[in-house]
């Protein structure tokens, strides 16, 4: 059976638009789509009063999201093969257990009853730390949700956890036929500073070299496994969170990856992660290492 991409939605604009993205690379990569919309049930849900009269249900509001969400998927590409499903519980546990079973989830940046200051919601920040698949959080600019800048942006950052969200790069790449920008951030470190500026280029040099040199070993049997990919490398001075979110500006996706905590609420979601999931110009990828 073939897993499908899931999009969890709530009615509001920002799930409206991870539909949209979720549609869009649904059909990019030839996947069945599942909506599902998740909220505990109401007292009173498919009760009836002492007159006999139903009681306004959350059920009917929940039917009437995920069929506007369903209904907005088909119109935006009829070719998506999409099914739909409302489940009676926490939106963070019904996402988290439809990740068992996903390609990859998709959510807003933040849901409908948060505030309007809020720059990543509860839900989309729980799931995307605790998803056993890669988890999309659509956010950004109309720039990078539309995918106008046909580039794709890998963090190498951490070569612990790089491994899945490598593939991930590759296989996005390859779906859009676009750039993949790989970007390894490296540190001048604070106790080898000194005031000959000679010793001080050539130390720079040599941490660069580093650098450059576990990009090679990082990308050689991705680059070999998908030749069609055409890649770009580079290395930067510098903190990669501030790195990637400033190049996050040309991106069209920016994926990261992410270890798995020795405890059982998910993944270790570090400076990096929270940083382009709260300020990104275009939406973020999160991709756990397999334990």
């Amino acid at each position: 059976m073939e897993l499908p991409l899931v999009v969890g939605v709530d009615g509001s604009d920002f799930s409206l638009a991870a539909v949209d993205w979720a549609v869009d690379e649904a059909v990019r990569r030839g996947l069945p789509l599942r909506v599902v919309h998740a909220a505990l049930p109401e007292p009173g849900d498919g009760s009836t009063s002492p007159e006999g009269r139903e009681r306004p249900a959350g059920r009917m509001t929940a039917e009437n999201i995920i069929g506007s969400a369903t209904e907005r998927a088909r119109r935006r590409d009829p070719r998506v093969r999409v099914t739909s499903e409302v489940q009676a519980e926490g939106a963070v546990h019904a996402l988290l257990r439809e990740g068992y079973h996903a390609v990859a989830l998709v959510t807003g940046s933040r849901g409908r009853s948060e505030f309007k200051g809020l720059l990543l919601g509860s839900v989309s920040r729980a799931v995307a730390a605790r998803a056993r698949c890669p988890v999309i959080v659509v956010r950004g600019d109309k720039a990078g949700l539309t995918g106008v800048h046909e580039r794709i942006l890998l963090g190498a950052a951490d070569p612990a956890a790089i491994g899945e969200a490598l593939s991930f790069a590759f296989r996005e790449a390859e779906a859009r036929g676009c750039v993949l920008d790989v970007v390894r951030a490296w540190r001048f470190p604070a106790h080898e500073s000194t005031d000959h500026p000679r010793l001080t280029e050539a130390f720079a040099r040599r941490c660069e070299q580093r650098a450059s040199a576990l990009l090679d070993v990082l990308l050689q049997d991705a680059i070999r496994d998908h030749p069609h990919v055409t890649v770009r490398r580079d290395t930067v001075e510098g903190p990669a969170r501030t790195v990637l979110l400033k190049r996050s500006a040309a991106a069209d996706l920016v994926v990261i990856g992410a270890r798995r905590r020795p405890v059982r609420f998910g993944l270790r979601l570090g400076r990096v992660a929270q940083t382009l999931l709260h300020h990104a110009d275009c939406p973020v990828a999160v991709v756990p290492r397999r334990v």
